[in-house]
């Protein structure tokens, strides 16, 4: 286990040279950090990623600018029959989507032929809004969402800086267990997004200098637990290993608690709909298991540039322990976990 410095006030990710701050080394409970990167074109890489899950369906929204290309996209899933729909643009050199140097604040969007997308965020709220005249899978037609996800006051979130070196890091701030409401429309088929629905949302928002490979995990889950409390997972791996830092927390009725350890992963990706078990080695703070549903496998293959991802869509099962030292048991937790290898 190391130790992480946690920070209480606001700073900048890098120097005057476009090298890491190491004031901005630690993690914090909120999102105070200013995005300030500069320079390595090609090596910077910033994206908001969420996904809305409910009893019925996945929502997702990704907004990225990765220098060289830029991508904003929509995908939906219904879990009962696994049917999906998918819409968005892929803009040379990331012209025109711009993402605000203060993380977690402002408008990201986008006005394309084939989708309109808006990431809004305020301080009571966060608001996706996407449109797209059509998208390409099984559910067919017309695409239009309008979903809130709220930020309940006082509600915590792991804000963390994964330092590879001066040169090479990632801010990364990962939040769940926040609830969602709205409406989603696909053709003539509508499905609500509430809290009858078990509707949460989950953010990975990125900001960073990145060496050219890498691999990670990422596992996120949000739902009741047996004694009703508000349980959040929020597991990662690999990308953090020897860094001094990882994203690993328990959110339990809306208070972060810090995993300042690597966890150990089990699963297997040649056949990624078995099981997967994730656990702090040598003691018994985290032991989930991922039943997946739906595996969502996507891969580009541009030879100097390829991204391949298995994300698996399930429910967890489980126990864990949060800072206050009482056991948490769970299950049917809906959320995902998933493997990315990447060359980029």
């Amino acid at each position: 286990m190391t130790i992480e410095r946690e920070i209480t006030a606001p700073v900048d990710q890098c120097d005057a040279r476009g090298r890491l701050n190491p004031a901005a080394r630690g993690w914090s409970r909120q999102p105070m950090l200013r995005a300030n990167l500069r320079g390595r074109w090609g090596r910077k890489k910033q994206w908001d990623y969420w996904a809305v899950i409910t009893d019925e369906l996945v929502v997702s929204f990704v907004y990225a600018d990765i220098d060289y290309a830029g991508l904003a996209n929509v995908w939906i899933m219904e879990h009962a029959t696994g049917a999906q729909t998918t819409a968005g643009m892929l803009q040379p050199f990331g012209r025109g989507l711009d993402l605000p140097e203060q993380v977690c604040t402002g408008t990201a969007a986008v006005h394309h032929k084939a989708i309109d997308l808006r990431i809004e965020e305020t301080t009571a709220s966060t608001r996706l809004v996407a449109n797209a005249p059509t998208g390409k899978g099984a559910l067919r037609g017309a695409i239009d969402i309008d979903i809130t996800v709220a930020k309940p006051a006082g509600h915590e979130s792991l804000n963390v800086m994964i330092p590879w070196s001066e040169r090479t890091f990632q801010f990364t701030s990962k939040q769940n267990t926040r609830p969602a409401t709205g409406t989603v429309r696909v053709g003539e088929r509508e499905w609500p997004i509430d809290a009858e629905h078990d509707a949460w949302g989950a953010q990975d928002l990125g900001r960073g200098i990145w060496p050219y490979k890498n691999r990670w995990n990422w596992a996120s889950a949000s739902g009741h637990a047996a004694d009703d409390r508000l349980l959040g997972l929020q597991f990662g791996g690999k990308w953090t290993v020897g860094t001094g830092a990882t994203e690993n927390a328990l959110c339990i009725d809306g208070r972060l608690s810090k995993i300042s350890e690597e966890l150990e992963w089990t699963y297997d990706w040649e056949h990624p709909m078995r099981p997967w078990t994730v656990r702090t080695p040598g003691s018994d703070q985290v032991n989930a298991t991922l039943t997946p549903t739906f595996d969502r496998y996507d891969v580009t293959d541009l030879k100097l540039l390829k991204m391949e991802v298995h994300q698996c869509f399930g429910t967890w099962a489980g126990r864990v322990v949060g800072e206050d030292g009482v056991p948490v048991e769970f299950d049917g937790i809906r959320g995902f976990a998933e493997e990315a290898r990447n060359k980029w």
